[in-house]
């Protein structure tokens, strides 16, 4: 799974001219699922974007994690994450999972955080054309695999 984090004062998705989900403070999660994406690369995410410490403490240091500010998570799918451009200028997808299994994967994954934090958990709609919106904050924004642990 690869997720590109960024962290914001204010995000929101629109489909069809209509809000579908927003947040104040906390992180935009881009997430994108692998055709080899199991449970366990799940769960490792999870448990890392919850406890990133990637928001400013009274020095202004990155020192608190969105548990430490009870803040909100907009997670959005985005298979294009898995893009393979090594050859010629038309991206391929082949290893961005099929539609099934990474719609199974991104409802779980929503689930798993909606346990783990007391902010609000909101989406986008699996496979629509989205707009999104965010005031990136810093910018931060932080790229994870969970393949490579980094």
């Amino acid at each position: 799974m690869r997720v590109l984090l960024q962290r914001v004062k204010k995000a929101s998705v629109t489909v069809s001219n209509e809000v579908v989900g927003q947040i104040d403070q906390g992180l935009l999660v881009l997430l994108g699922v692998g055709q080899d994406d199991a449970q366990e690369d799940l769960d490792w995410l999870v448990r890392k974007i919850v406890n990133l410490r990637i928001f400013s403490d009274e020095n202004g240091a990155m020192n608190r994690s969105l548990l430490d500010i009870d803040g909100s998570i907009l997670v959005v799918s985005q298979f294009t994450l898995h893009a393979a451009t090594k050859k010629g200028n038309r991206p391929s997808f082949m290893k961005a999972a099929s539609p099934q299994l990474a719609k199974e994967m991104y409802q779980t994954f929503v689930h798993q955080l909606g346990s783990e934090i007391s902010g609000d958990v909101a989406t986008g709609v699996f496979g629509a054309m989205m707009e999104v919106s965010l005031v990136n904050d810093g910018p931060v924004t932080i790229w994870i695999d969970s393949k490579s642990r980094e």
